[in-house]
């Protein structure tokens, strides 16, 4: 009897997304790209929400990126978010510099997307949040970096924007190409629940990227897999609008 107690318990310790309250948001940014439309195909499948971080230049590009925009918005399950009209062109320092700058670029994306406050919103290249309930700046930034920038997220936030960064990252090569496993991946999921440092108690934004589900990385299959295990642990999906 002590035996199969000391079994159970162990079940609970090594499997923390059996217990209730464990929420991952499923996030992709930097679209419409080659990917987009296959994180759609799997999201329509498997019927959980999702947001799409999009940026304005990506999403007037072409008439394929232009039909990806209006498909994501048909999905229920799919929220729209902005990610920039530019993506600070990856100069980010520069971007960071002008804070009215950085507004002017985001309404711009907000015009393009077809998006009207409150917006949900994600910088580009910063982990920072802004929302009614909580701030986070970016910790990664050192202070000689911040000091360089040193953008007012205050204002950009009181411009019509809710600010989401993000608690853990499915990291990608320069080329797109996911670097860790799904089975890795989901390993990691596990090991934060367990530890529960989260911006948010119980609740996990996962940081993906367009480009890492293309076909030349069986994206499709990768994302389905993803999905799949964290089914399987019992983990809930949640909504970006049902974060704050």
């Amino acid at each position: 009897m002590l035996l199969r107690l000391s079994a159970t318990l162990w079940l609970l310790v090594a499997s923390p997304a059996l217990a209730a309250d464990r929420t991952v948001y499923l996030t992709f940014d930097d679209g419409p790209l080659a990917g987009t439309a296959n994180i759609l195909d799997v999201l329509q499948a498997e019927q959980v929400p999702a947001t799409l971080f999009m940026v304005g230049m990506h999403a007037e590009a072409n008439a394929v990126n232009r039909a990806l925009v209006q498909r994501a918005k048909s999905m229920p399950l799919v929220t729209i978010g902005n990610h920039s009209y530019s993506h600070a062109y990856n100069h980010y320092r520069h971007f960071y510099g002008d804070t009215e700058g950085v507004v002017a670029d985001m309404l711009r994306a907000n015009t393009v997307l077809g998006l009207k406050p409150a917006v949900h919103a994600r910088l580009p290249g910063r982990d920072v949040f802004r929302l009614p309930s909580m701030s986070k700046d970016d910790n990664s930034l050192g202070l000689a970096q911040a000091g360089r920038e040193d953008p007012d997220y205050e204002f950009v936030a009181a411009s019509g924007f809710w600010l989401y960064g993000w608690d853990h990252e499915w990291v990608h090569e320069d080329s797109g190409k996911p670097v860790q496993s799904v089975d890795h991946l989901v390993s990691e999921i596990d090991h934060l629940f367990g530890y529960g440092h989260f911006v948010k108690p119980g609740k996990l934004i996962l940081l993906m990227h367009d480009e890492m589900f293309q076909d030349a990385f069986d994206g499709k299959a990768k994302l389905a897999a993803l999905i799949a295990a964290l089914k399987l642990r019992h983990y809930a999906f949640g909504a970006i609008a049902g974060y704050d």
